[in-house]
């Protein structure tokens, strides 16, 4: 008989959020504990971004029907989650009963997005623990909870437009304007949110963080303080618990004819829209350029159009075999190619911490959420990048972003600081690693009973 390993007999329950950028760390995270023994179940919605099994045989899957799918009259991404946190309720205890009432295994703990928020309720009937995993970084996480009590120092009758540049209190790094939805025309909606996540993270027994200790150390120091007495596990970067295994794409093909560290990759994740007339001033910015580009369009990317519709006329012919537009690409592999020397990112958590982790600087244009606050720290804290600006997007404005992110030379500032990151990031995960060691934490918290 083979060894056993430590967590076998084990089950451990995952809940991801139905969104691509929260599933994909969430199912990175059950691979990692999967690795350590511990038998796997995810449970997940079936009308959003619907996972499919049979590409995850390790794993066993229950899905799960909301009795509100979703909101009414649209309300966009918070609407959506307050339907699906009040509309799973009853659909998740059924199924954490019947798996509680199976009993074959011990259930080691209950593992949940923290915008998850109604689970804690659920964990408590059952008397499962409850860890919470935070799928962004935690700099951001802190502000986004800070918000609801920033607001009205913001909306105060003495504020004005030159607030939104002031440092955030407790948080000299960001600014009023870095803050995920100041300008979101349900504050009472999103102040309900963030209110509901932290009071339940509170009441977990754990936190967990795609995050490393070397990135973010003061955001984690004062996350511990915040959160005392939980224990909190920082075992970022995810992926790179995970092998890397090479998918052909044409994408990686075309990059094989490109010299070393010469094209510039442009992704604005699986959520961000664009505008028309951005659109449009993104292909001339990238065509006037004159430097070569592998850019991702998803279809329907653009509000109102298929896919590529928009192109301006004589813009293939420009560009030629000097840039490609794919539908999709193979992200970790493409930012591991040696021929991509730059990544112009919306700066989703999970690009910046893949960019960060492959040495790839960053042309940044955040789009919502947390991606401002991303943005912030990686060219105003790590100087791992440059932002090209906080308006409306111009072929101009894009050129001489690029052009500046180019002309970073393997000496220059930029790409020594970034070097030094991919450094902590390949080391932080080997043992003897802070996040090697945060790992054997947490799996000693699960095995606890």
């Amino acid at each position: 008989m083979g060894e056993k390993k430590e967590g076998e007999d084990i089950r451990v329950i995952l809940f991801p959020l139905p969104f691509e950028g929260h599933t994909n760390p969430m199912l990175h995270l059950a691979d990692i504990l999967y690795s350590k023994g511990f038998s796997i179940i995810i449970i997940h919605t079936n009308h959003l971004n619907s996972l499919h099994p049979s590409n995850h045989p390790n794993f066993t899957f229950r899905s799960i029907v909301p009795d509100e799918a979703e909101p009414s009259g649209g309300g966009g991404v918070l609407q959506l989650i307050t339907v699906l946190n009040r509309g799973c309720v009853e659909a998740f205890r059924k199924c954490v009963a019947e798996l509680v009432a199976e009993g074959s295994n011990h259930i080691g703990c209950l593992i949940t997005d923290t915008h998850w928020y109604f689970t804690q309720q659920v964990a408590d009937e059952f008397r499962i623990r409850r860890i919470v995993l935070r799928t962004a970084n935690v700099s951001a996480f802190l502000a986004m909870l800070a918000l609801p009590a920033l607001r009205p120092i913001y909306l105060s009758p003495s504020s004005s437009e030159t607030n939104l540049e002031d440092p955030l209190p407790n948080f000299p790094h960001l600014r009023f304007k870095d803050l995920p939805a100041m300008m979101d025309q349900s504050p009472h909606l999103i102040d309900h949110i963030l209110s509901s996540i932290f009071i339940q993270t509170k009441a977990s027994s754990a936190i967990i963080f795609n995050s490393f200790d070397h990135l973010e150390p003061d955001p984690l120091l004062k996350c511990f303080q915040l959160f005392s007495p939980i224990p909190i596990f920082s075992l970022g970067p995810f992926h790179k618990h995970l092998p890397l295994t090479p998918q052909p794409h044409s994408s990686l093909s075309w990059l094989n004819t490109k010299p070393p560290k010469s094209v510039l990759y442009v992704s604005f994740g699986t959520l961000a829209t664009v505008e028309s007339h951005d659109f449009v001033e993104i292909a001339w910015g990238l065509a006037n350029s004159s430097h070569p580009f592998l850019w991702v369009v998803r279809p329907g990317m653009v509000s109102g159009y298929e896919w590529l519709e928009l192109l301006p006329e004589g813009f293939e012919e420009m560009v030629g075999e000097r840039g490609l537009i794919v539908k999709r690409a193979p992200q970790r592999e493409v930012l591991a190619h040696p021929a991509i020397g730059g990544f112009w990112t919306h700066n989703g958590w999970n690009s910046t911490i893949e960019s960060i982790c492959e040495g790839v600087p960053m042309l940044c244009y955040p789009c919502f959420g947390d991606q401002k606050a991303n943005a912030r720290y990686v060219t105003h804290v790590w100087g791992i990048g440059v932002m090209l600006g906080d308006h409306k997007l111009e072929r101009g404005e894009i050129e001489k972003g690029i052009a500046k992110l180019v002309a970073e030379k393997e000496n220059g500032e930029i790409m020594k600081r970034i070097k030094d990151l991919k450094e902590k990031a390949d080391s932080c995960v080997k043992e003897g690693g802070s996040t090697f060691k945060s790992l054997d934490n947490l799996v000693n918290f699960i095995l606890k009973k």
